[in-house]
Order: C-alpha cells, then structure tokens, then sequence
C-alpha cells in the first residue's frame, strides 16, 4: 500500500513538474523582474498606464488603494479561468508561477526608493521606456508559455479564438482600459499611454517569435 502511495506521489509530481524545467522559469522570474520594474518607476510614478489587466490594476489601485501585489492575483484568476478552455491546463501550470513572480517583484520594487529619475516632465520618454520594460519582459514570459497576468492569459485566448496576431489582440484590449483609464488621467496622458501600449504590443510579438540565427560558416 506505501509503495503504491509512493508511486502516484511520484508520478503526480513529474505530471505538475512537466515543462516546468530550470531554463524555463528563469526566464519566467528574469521577465517578471523587467516588466514589474518599469511599471513600477516609471508608469506608476508618472500617471502613464498600460492597457489590459495591467491597465486595470494601475486603476484599482488609484480609486482604491489597493497595492497590485493584492490585485495582481484576484484579476489574473479571473482571466485564467477564463483561458482554461482554449489554452489548457499547461498554460494555466506555467502562468502560476509567472503570476506569483510579477506579485513577489512588485512587493520587492514597494520596499526601495525609486531607482529611475522621475520622467513626469517628459511622458514621450516615460512612454518608450517604459513599453520597452513592459514589451520585453512580457515577451520573455508568454515566448515560456506563461502569462506576466491576466491580461497575457485574455489576449492569447483571444487570439486563439479569433486567429487574430498577438499583437492586435493586446491593442484591443489596451484601448478598451485606457478609455476607462479616463476617469483619472488626462486625455493628453492616455495619449502617451497608447504610444506605450502600442510599442509595448509589437515588442511582446517579435521577441515572442524571435528565433536565434546562427552564423553560416562558409566551407573552406
């Protein structure tokens, strides 16, 4: 009977472990740890937000306080259950632990000082670096199969529903927050806020497809 029990443990634990190799969730925490920095000194601190979830979490947090350590997971379970039927249970294995990495960065990015100048007085620059902070490291995280959020989770069952690219499906969604978004940021700050979910879109799609080249020796 022990040596059964053994066994299914065993075999339960290489089941949630599959695909869940070393490589892979660290790229997973090193993209967590680059979109989370740049919402954090930049977005958060010059009122330029992003679209989807994240757009939505930077809106919950400005009406209600709420730190989006806290938000992060209650909204990214809303879309993964959503993401469950299209995507399957392997997405949803993966993006556990991407979700957890981005809330435990966020916590980490709370307690220090901000470590990037304060870019209020010039939101173009704020709006380019932060979408290459947000588009690069959500791009690492979806190219392992996960998701940085809920946002990541909609946007590809989207996608998949629709065979729209990835690109235009995080647009959609973005612009559908930054109008909501409205509510507490001046029209020419949401302005800035699409140039970011823009770039932020095509950056997540080509460092998704993004494949490495090696350089063809000529014979000699």
């Amino acid at each position: 009977m022990s040596r059964n029990l053994k066994t299914t443990a065993a075999g339960l634990g290489r089941r949630l472990l599959d695909g869940l190799t070393l490589r892979r969730v660290g790229l997973i925490v090193l993209g967590a740890m680059i979109c989370t920095f740049g919402i954090h000194n930049i977005h958060q601190q010059t009122g330029i937000t992003e679209g989807g979830v994240m757009g939505l979490m930077l809106l919950i947090e400005h009406w209600l306080g709420v730190s989006p350590a806290f938000i992060t997971p209650v909204l990214d379970l809303t879309c993964y259950l959503l993401a469950f039927k299209y995507l399957g249970g392997r997405f949803i294995k993966i993006s556990v632990v991407s979700t957890l990495s981005v809330s435990l960065f966020y916590k980490l990015w709370e307690q220090f000082p901000l470590m990037l100048p304060d870019l209020s007085a010039h939101p173009l620059a704020a709006a380019l670096l932060g979408a290459v902070f947000v588009g690069v490291g959500v791009g690492i995280i979806v190219r392992q199969g996960g998701s940085s959020g809920g946002d990541d989770a909609l946007a590809l069952t989207i996608s998949k529903v629709t065979r729209w690219r990835l690109a235009r499906c995080y647009l959609f969604t973005d612009v559908v927050v930054l109008v909501l978004s409205l509510t507490y940021i001046p029209f020419q700050r949401i302005a800035f806020s699409l140039i970011t979910v823009t770039l932020s879109s095509f950056l997540i799609d080509r460092v998704q497809d993004f494949t490495f080249r090696r350089p063809v020796r000529d014979s000699e």
